[in-house]
């Protein structure tokens, strides 16, 4: 009973001990299960005994169990289970799709790249966990790659959105300016519907105003044009500080009945009067005048005033924009009272600053006739800008304003004699082909200035460029001799600046060869060769008698000699190795005529200081032989002066010996 209550178990203690039984016959070999040889694989687990009843049952899932551990003659080489298709496979688990196999190229999958919630370490371990490092490099190269691509098109991108955000820039400034004249059209077009419905009797200012503008008489207009600016001078305090006296100033409205209003809670907070004048618009605060002041103007039988004017503001017209606020511009969330408060009112706009007022008025005329006026003015002063720069524009753009600029045409009164007679001002400005463009005088005038810049700046390629421009133009302009002489006297002028600016350069660094090659190069492109010829001998010239000076006699003849000749004949074959690498071989003449008159001037030297020595003597012999022995260092670039030097030193005469007998006190 206990047994059966326990039930039944392959792990239970055994209390009985197990008997042994007799032996029992081996089967044939031919019954025998045979057994596998040694280093065969695994193919399949070993038969299992037929068990029934409960127990096999309990064996079947001992036997299930999973080994992980190999054999150890399993073949780990065994080709893997081949995957299966795409098309019968389904949907593949995340992080797996990129898993190579044995010797198959691992690709950059771009669409698990992009994905924002990607996991790169997680992502990597995942793919390359079977992978050779062979393989592995080969995906880090397509990385690299990928990267590279990326980059190339993201500059392209970025180059494309650049040039695009320019073009719509422009696009956007040019619409801006366009939607703002047509508001301004419409502005004035809703205000001239507006006062095309107001009363006859308000027209009647306005009809009034219209007389008093358009008088006939042009001092009687001025008269009361100074009258008036003199009557705001002595009603508004410091108005003249804001509206000094100046030609043509004058008054067009004294709008009165305004009240300043606080920006953000649109407040009354000071009552003002607004006077628009030709070319500003001023603002007066009214405050009350004192007790005594009012009393002191009824004693003088005179109506008494209660208000004074005080300037406030005062800005040019050019420089603000007044718009009109409708009575429904309230805020969300305001009552009537504050909509009333704007019903009539004004914003104007001076840069970054906003200024709210409102009319008292009830019929609103007072605002609708300030804005007509505001905006015929603004009008109206816009024009008389542009009218004068267009004539100052016209007046630069003629060739004798361009040929009064310079001062070089001072001194060519043919060429100023021709420009007068040819041209005037008011005669259309005559046009020049430029790298097939048509340009006038204007922009060569420009080309000059800036080549002015260029050579103040000490930009020297620039500069001999574009003086090689303006020389191929000139000689381009066949058929206008006039323009054509004007072109090359003003590029002969910057030419020759340019060119003694080279040639001190050139002075400054002739000892060096890249450095002279490059100024002489430039010159002779400017058309100065013998300007930069001269100036290189001349330089050279003065560092041998510098160099020659700084040699000091001590006692020693010898010594002496062999520093003079080293120095005079080592400069010498220098300067003509820089002179054959900067000047063509024509001009090579010049140069050994120059290293001739050097020649010429050491053997006066060495005839000076051998003297007082016999020909053939040991110190006139050695002075002779290392003079010589000096000459032979020209012969490394092409002279040979060897024969000349020396040439002019000969024994002393009768003259000298009897002069040095008498000078040793000898009969």
């Amino acid at each position: 009973m206990e047994e059966k209550g326990k039930g039944i178990s392959l792990r239970r203690k055994r209390t009985k001990r197990p008997t042994i039984s007799a032996p029992r016959p081996v089967p044939p070999a031919s019954e025998a299960t045979p057994r596998p040889a040694a280093g065969t694989p695994l193919d399949a687990p070993r038969e299992r005994p037929q068990l029934g009843g409960q127990t096999s049952d309990f064996v079947k899932r001992r036997y299930s169990t999973r080994f992980t551990n190999l054999p150890q003659d399993y073949r780990a080489g065994a080709p893997s289970v081949p995957s299966i298709p795409s098309n019968f496979g389904g949907h593949q688990p995340l992080g797996h799709e990129g898993q190579p196999g044995q010797g198959d190229e691992i690709s950059v999958d771009l669409n698990a790249l992009r994905d924002p919630h990607l996991e790169p370490e997680q992502y990597v371990a995942k793919l390359l966990s079977n992978a050779s490092e062979q393989e592995i490099h080969d995906y880090q190269l397509n990385l690299r790659k990928t990267k590279n691509r990326a980059s190339t098109d993201l500059q392209q991108n970025v180059f494309q959105n650049r040039t695009q955000f320019i073009k719509i820039s422009k696009e956007a400034e040019k619409l801006k300016s366009e939607m703002r004249s047509l508001r301004s059209l419409m502005s004035d077009l809703t205000n001239a519907l507006g006062q095309a419905t107001t009363t006859t009797n308000n027209d009647l200012p306005v009809t009034r105003a219209r007389k008093q503008a358009n008088r006939s008489s042009v001092a009687n207009l001025e008269g009361l044009w100074n009258t008036q600016l003199q009557g705001l001078w002595k009603n508004v305090e410091g108005s003249q500080k804001f509206l000094p006296a100046v030609p043509g100033r004058h008054v067009i409205r004294d709008s009165r009945y305004w009240v300043e209003l606080n920006v953000a809670t649109w407040k009354p907070r000071r009552a003002v009067n607004i006077f628009l004048l030709n070319d500003h618009l001023l603002v007066a605060s009214r405050k009350q005048k004192r007790v005594d002041q009012v009393l002191n103007g009824a004693s003088q039988q005179t109506q008494p005033s209660i208000h004074t004017l005080i300037a406030e503001r005062c800005w040019p017209l050019q420089d603000i924009e007044i718009s009109d606020l409708p009575s429904g511009s309230g805020a969300a969330g305001t009552n009537d009272a504050k909509r009333e408060n704007v019903a009539h009112g004004i914003n104007i706009r001076v840069g970054q600053e906003y200024f709210t007022y409102r009319n008292d008025k009830l019929d609103g005329s007072e605002k609708v006739n300030l804005l007509l006026d505001f905006r015929k003015t603004v009008d109206e002063l816009r024009r008389n800008l542009t009218s004068e720069t267009g004539g100052i524009n016209k007046a630069r753009n003629s060739r004798n304003y361009l040929a009064s600029r310079d001062p070089t045409l001072s001194r060519e009164t043919g060429l100023l004699n021709s420009l007068s007679s040819n041209t005037s001002d008011d005669k259309p400005d005559i046009l020049i082909e430029v790298d097939g463009k048509q340009q006038n005088y204007r922009w060569l005038e420009n080309q000059i200035d800036d080549l002015d810049i260029e050579i103040s700046l000490q930009r020297l390629e620039e500069s001999v460029a574009m003086v090689e421009k303006f020389r191929k133009i000139a000689k381009g302009l066949k058929g206008n001799s006039v323009a054509q002489d004007l072109i090359t006297l003003k590029i002969d002028e910057r030419a020759g600046r340019l060119a003694g600016l080279l040639t001190r350069q050139l002075v400054d660094t002739h000892s060096f060869l890249n450095a002279t090659q490059t100024h002489v190069g430039r010159l002779v492109r400017l058309g100065f060769q013998d300007r930069a010829r001269e100036a290189y001998l001349e330089a050279r010239t003065s560092v041998i008698a510098k160099r020659a000076r700084q040699c000091v006699f001590e006692g020693d003849l010898h010594q002496y000699i062999f520093q003079i000749s080293f120095v005079y004949f080592t400069m010498i074959k220098n300067t003509v190795n820089i002179y054959q690498a900067c000047f063509p071989p024509l001009l090579m003449s010049a140069c050994v005529k120059w290293a001739k008159e050097h020649v010429d001037a050491f053997n006066e030297t060495l005839a000076r200081q051998l003297s007082g020595f016999e020909p053939g003597s040991r110190v006139w012999v050695e002075s002779m032989n290392t003079a010589k022995d000096h000459a032979m260092l020209m012969t490394e670039v092409g002279l040979d002066f060897k024969d000349l030097v020396g040439n002019t030193v000969s024994a002393p005469s009768k003259q000298t010996a009897e002069k040095g007998s008498v000078g040793l006190g000898l009969q």
